[in-house]
């Protein structure tokens, strides 16, 4: 089989870097886009003997011409894209939604939704135009996208809203062979939930300190959905520290 192509965003730190160190190891060629280029070369050097297979991009995911100029850079290196892990994301410090500013909801949209919206666009194109057709595109919706945290209602209604996303391009992709999923994760120990060892606010208003998992589950978990041919699809996975209180939160 030819070598399989991916953009991941978010790839300089934590569930990004993983997925696509892992991707890379799975013989991948992986555009690796963020918004610091230092810290997704740092990625690259991870890889060790797969870092030739790497491209670092330095974009912000939520800036129209940032993605385009991305997407780009992939197609005159690769000539197509296979995979898109729309994984970039922000979250709000943990206040009252009362006051919560809203420049804050803003940007949190911009990253989260908008940037999501934009790459995945941008792979659709490539994806819809190349030969064969088709691709696989997979949205970082997290356990968020079910069941929100105690003062998170912009990073919950952007990762709500990442499911419909997904919905939609499931559906408009089919004529094209563009596949899409959604991988909702729960505690993988990043630095954004390194906060989770000091304890993190419940449903009941407590504060309790929660198990976390591996964070390379998670790249492992997209390669196998990425496995697949495009004739199937893992619509939905959810992928959670087995300890953690997501069945029973609220």
């Amino acid at each position: 089989m030819a070598q399989k192509i991916a953009v991941v965003t978010g790839a300089g730190t934590g569930i990004g870097r993983s997925t696509a160190l892992a991707l890379l190891a799975a013989g991948y060629g992986v555009a690796l886009l963020g918004r610091r280029i230092e810290a997704l070369e740092e990625t690259q050097s991870l890889a060790g003997a797969n870092a030739a297979n790497a491209l670092p991009i330095a974009a912000d995911v939520s800036k129209p011409e940032a993605v385009e100029a991305a997407f780009a850079q992939v197609k005159a290196k690769w000539g197509r894209l296979d995979l898109l892990f729309n994984n970039a994301g922000l979250n709000a410090p943990g206040v009252l939604f009362e006051d919560l500013p809203a420049d804050k909801w803003m940007e949190i949209v911009a990253v989260n939704l908008t940037g999501s919206f934009l790459c995945a666009q941008a792979a659709f194109r490539i994806m819809k135009e190349q030969s064969p057709q088709g691709g696989r595109i997979i949205n970082n919706g997290s356990i968020s996208a079910h069941t929100p945290r105690p003062d998170s209602a912009p990073y919950t209604a952007t990762k709500h809203a990442i499911t419909g996303l997904t919905k939609s391009l499931m559906l408009d992709g089919r004529k094209y062979d563009i596949v899409a999923g959604q991988i909702d994760i729960g505690n993988a120990a990043t630095p954004m939930t390194q906060r989770m060892q000091r304890g993190v606010k419940q449903a009941d208003g407590t504060v309790a300190v929660e198990p976390t998992m591996d964070v390379d589950n998670v790249g492992r978990a997209i390669v196998f959905m990425d496995s697949l041919d495009l004739s199937a699809n893992i619509f939905t996975m959810t992928i959670k520290a087995s300890k953690m209180p997501f069945e029973g939160r609220g």
